[in-house]
């Protein structure tokens, strides 16, 4: 992918993410060095079209982009059961790219990839308009203080530019336990005239029911543990009239 000029209006001058140190095992730095070449995708190697392009002589009935998988244990359990879908993972937090790789040898998986970058760096300069059959957005940093609120990743601009590279009838899937952070999220998938809660709950209508086919993470593990509240959206790309 090209670097892009700062006129594209979506970049964000604050970052979704920060770089913490983090401390590798030898398992995830040994997956790292090994498999690298073959499923992590660099960002900016001057490739043209799709970062879908890469999973060379796999059949992508469909294509899941999913941004932030943490450790990488549901990824590879979605992708594991369906095989005939293409999983394009983004993550920037090593240990969790070298924990899915990892997984990704031990399950003898084929239809992963991974790129470490910025999410919207990905979707603005790595993705076709209308290629995506779904976007996975699970347990995003809420950035809980309001100064950080900036930080956050679901903004209006930025589901409209994801709306924009799924296809008509796809898919945007977002999960939180963070209430207040549910609440903003419900206001900008709402707001956006393109998609459409197709499940929603009775009772909270902006909301959409759990879909049975998503493995639990291990961050949401920890915290219904704790008794907080998972909230999911699963809302649908207008077909043309």
């Amino acid at each position: 992918m090209s670097e892009r000029s700062s006129q594209r209006p979506c970049r964000p001058n604050v970052r979704s993410f920060v770089m913490r140190r983090a401390r590798m095992n030898k398992l995830h730095r040994s997956a790292i060095e090994r498999l690298s070449p073959v499923y992590v995708i660099e960002p900016h190697s001057g490739r043209r079209g799709s970062l879908f392009d890469a999973f060379d002589g796999v059949d992508c009935r469909k294509r899941i982009f999913e941004i932030g998988f943490g450790m990488g244990y549901a990824t590879a359990e979605f992708a594991a059961a369906h095989p005939e879908i293409c999983l394009l993972g983004s993550e920037v937090y090593p240990p969790g790219v070298g924990k899915l790789l990892s997984e990704i040898e031990r399950l003898g998986l084929r239809n992963v990839r991974i790129v470490r970058d910025d999410a919207v760096a990905v979707v603005e300069d790595g993705l076709r308009d209308e290629e995506l059959d779904g976007v996975h957005i699970f347990f995003p940093d809420p950035w809980p203080k309001k100064r950080h609120h900036k930080r956050r990743l679901v903004k209006p601009e930025f589901v409209a530019l994801l709306t924009r590279k799924l296809r008509a009838g796809g898919y945007l899937y977002i999960t939180t336990d963070w209430q207040e952070y549910a609440h903003v999220i419900a206001e900008v998938l709402s707001a956006n005239e393109e998609l459409d809660n197709v499940d929603p709950l009775p009772d909270a209508p902006r909301f959409s029911r759990p879909r049975s086919w998503r493995p639990q993470t291990a961050f949401e593990r920890k915290g219904v543990a704790k008794g907080h509240l998972v909230r999911e959206f699963y809302y649908i790309r207008r077909t043309a009239p």
